[in-house]
């Protein structure tokens, strides 16, 4: 796994290299999310009994943007690579499927856990955050994670340019992120939607890590744990069928 390592290292410092995008950017974003909506809806809404908006309003943000942030890394690299012809040198070596997924997606979790803890670490001073189940949030946010990073290979592999790229993040990605009940609970909507929404595999992974927080969900957590991995496991599968065929890798 020697080999492997090294590409996850390659894929830690090239983010790690443009922080101030990276990492500070998402970081920001989320904060200003948390500053207007709390500012707007706090003691007018109570999603959860006894849990301010805010507090509520935090694991989702936390959660929307680790996701994001982790399909922006896997994404990102393999279009970068793709179109700039160097993709070959990671096509030559000696890697397996399983070691080129597992660096990969591996830096795409390091990225997402990163800026979920930043968030964190800044939005405490803002207001207090319970902790119900240290195990389920890190859980989540790896699993979370990892499930993004292997949808941006995909996404990666699939686009031949950026404007395809960017059409698969502002098309699936930021919609299903956003309507995953990061700024409310699918029990305020119409039967309806609450019945699409569950369809939208981004609200597990959401409500699942916010359970860690508050010990309370809209699903029951054992549900969500067992959709997020499914979705996991199925994307992985397709992922690996797409190395093993080259497809859009070998020209």
């Amino acid at each position: 796994m020697y080999g492997a390592f090294m590409l996850f290292y390659k894929e830690i410092l090239r983010f790690a290299k443009v922080a101030f995008q990276t990492l500070v950017a998402p970081i920001v974003t989320a904060l200003l999310y948390l500053l207007i909506f709390s500012h707007v809806l706090t003691g007018r809404v109570e999603v959860f009994e006894g849990v301010e908006y805010t507090a509520f309003l935090i694991p989702g943000l936390m959660m929307m943007t680790v996701i994001q942030n982790a399909f922006a890394n896997t994404s990102s690299s393999l279009i970068q690579s793709k179109v700039t012809g160097n993709i070959v040198f990671v096509l030559l070596t000696p890697l397996s499927h399983f070691e080129l997924f597992a660096a990969y997606v591996g830096a795409a979790v390091v990225r997402g856990l990163l800026v979920g803890a930043g968030i964190f670490v800044l939005a405490v001073w803002y207001v207090k955050v319970p902790v119900h189940s240290l195990p389920v949030i890190i859980g989540f946010a790896i699993l979370g994670s990892a499930v993004l990073g292997a949808m941006g290979m995909i996404a990666g592999i699939w686009a031949e340019k950026f404007d395809q790229l960017a059409a698969f993040q502002n098309f699936i990605i930021m919609p299903l992120s956003f309507l995953s009940g990061v700024f409310y609970s699918i029990h305020t909507l119409p039967p309806f939607w609450q019945t699409l929404s569950r369809f939208n595999p981004f609200l597990y992974m959401i409500d699942g890590f916010r359970y860690g927080f508050f010990g309370k969900s809209d699903i029951p957590v054992e549900t969500s744990l067992a959709v997020v991995f499914a979705f996991f496991v199925a994307l992985s599968f397709a992922l690996h069928t797409m190395l093993r065929q080259g497809y859009r890798l070998r020209f």
